[in-house]
């Protein structure tokens, strides 16, 4: 018998596994950054500025070189756990908004108004469906640009997510016509009272002067936000295998079905109910711009409206009860997550360490030139955000330091709420205990966010620069 020989078989190639990074989840993440708050009250100095009350706008100011050290007040671990429940306290109004918001547009999607709605607007717009993006987005941003709209707009992000769905997009690009509008808006304002009338007024200027220059600066800074929303919109139009949520279900939108959107009869019940809508945002608006109203009186108008439109579509009380208990359950994601996010502020208050971090910040731009100033302004600006999230606190904080730096720089005082002005609006879509709470609001991943901004946050830091430099140049002042 003849011997065959048989070669070995070769042994298998072990493929080396790759390592791959995580976004961890959002309480996860949200945790990290508590206990991260939490030991800086351990390593950073405590200290305090003297503060007394400014006539001109009735809020507590700094008064300058009165920075001086205090007791070291370290929040210890049992502390900085209950911070969490202290931020679910101190932030339940906008948590309770969210609830309230949402049950309004759940009401519209149940009904079925909002689908046989917007499936009337889709066939008679269609082939145009872009011209959405820019509209919307120049809306949010003027509201944010001149009477300081800002977290009043949390309520229309799922709404806007609806529409952009049933547009053919995806629900990210309706978050960002929300989100990436009014924060453009609210950062290169045009008569922002809570941003550009604070700072002007404490670094007596006239108030809402120098307004040619940042109308130049909003009209470039939107078209910028714009390009990159309506570049990404095209790409997931092309191809939706491009979404960044592809594999996100979102609760709120589970009854938004394109296709059935094209065949809905748009009945008498549906075409009241939107006008009904219609009405309940010209109210908030009107509401907010005239009467100066809040969350209080726009959850008041939102409930009301809530009622009567499930009234209209037939339903009883305890139906509509049912509708808005199921459109709480689907946002106490976002919900509880406002919360976590304001447990820093919590943290870095009990630790008394933001205005030593104020203090630094100040300190370490008084020997530049002013061109070099002026840019640094910015960026101490961008990281005074991540402590003081608020644009007014921001600003009764920060510009008693900046304004008398700006003298000692030979800076025009313009120059310094300029940088005020862009440092602290757009770090807002940058730093999480904002951007987590957006996204639990839209129940989009914090590093989905974090995918599509990157690119333009980078060309929006670029721009304030440029901005700043070009204002220094020209003495831009009052």
């Amino acid at each position: 018998m003849e011997n065959i020989e048989v070669e070995p078989l070769e042994a298998p190639i072990k493929k080396k596994k790759r390592f791959k990074l995580t976004m961890p989840h959002s309480y996860v993440f949200m945790g990290m950054i508590i206990i991260f708050a939490a030991i800086l009250t351990y390593i950073v100095p405590a200290g305090e500025f003297k503060r007394v009350e400014d006539p001109s706008t009735g809020k507590s100011v700094v008064v300058p070189d009165s920075y001086h050290s205090i007791a070291q007040s370290p929040v210890n671990p049992f502390d900085m756990v209950m911070s969490i429940y202290k931020g679910m306290i101190n932030a339940a109004p906008i948590i309770f908004y969210v609830f309230i918001a949402y049950g309004f547009v759940f009401m519209l999607t149940k009904t079925g108004a909002f689908n046989s709605g917007v499936g009337a607007l889709v066939r008679k717009t269609k082939g145009k469906e872009f011209i959405f993006i820019p509209v919307f987005m120049l809306i949010f941003g003027l509201m944010g640009a001149t009477f300081g709209m800002y977290e009043e707009s949390y309520g229309y992000i799922p709404l806007m997510m609806g529409i952009t769905v049933a547009l053919g997009y995806d629900a990210f690009v309706g978050l960002a016509i929300v989100y990436v509008g009014v924060a453009t808006g609210f950062s290169a304002a045009i008569t922002n009272p809570f941003t550009i009338g604070i700072a002007q007024s404490i670094a007596e200027i006239p108030m809402f002067s120098g307004i040619g220059f940042r109308i130049i600066a909003f009209i470039c800074f939107m078209s910028l936000s714009i390009f990159f929303v309506m570049r990404y919109a095209r790409q997931v139009k092309a191809n939706p295998e491009k979404s960044i949520v592809k594999d996100i279900k979102f609760p709120f939108l589970a009854d938004i079905n394109q296709s059935d959107m094209a065949t809905t009869k748009f009945s008498t019940r549906h075409k009241i109910s939107l006008v009904l809508f219609v009405l309940t945002i010209i109210t908030l608006v009107t509401g907010t711009v005239k009467f100066e109203w809040y969350l209080d009186e726009l959850s008041g108008v939102l409930i009301t409206m809530m009622i009567v439109i499930g009234l209209v579509n037939g339903m009883k009380f305890g139906q509509i009860s049912e509708v808005f208990i199921e459109a709480c359950k689907n946002v106490i994601f976002g919900a509880l997550i406002i919360g976590m996010a304001n447990a820093i502020l919590v943290i870095l208050q009990d630790g008394h360490i933001i205005d030593t971090i104020v203090h630094s910040m100040a300190s370490s731009v008084k020997n530049l030139s002013p061109e070099v100033a002026g840019s640094s302004m910015v960026f101490l600006q961008t990281g005074l955000n991540f402590f003081i999230a608020s644009g007014s606190a921001q600003a009764a904080t920060a510009m008693p330091i900046m304004v008398p730096l700006s003298d000692l720089l030979d800076l025009n005082r313009q120059i310094a709420v300029l940088a005020f002005q862009f440092g602290d609006g757009f770090a807002s879509m940058l730093w999480p205990h904002t951007v987590a709470v957006v996204c639990g609001i839209a129940c989009v991943p914090i590093d989905r966010w974090y995918k599509f901004l990157w690119p333009l946050f980078l060309c929006i830091l670029a721009l304030e620069v440029i901005f700043v430099i070009i204002a220094v140049a020209i003495n831009y002042g009052p």
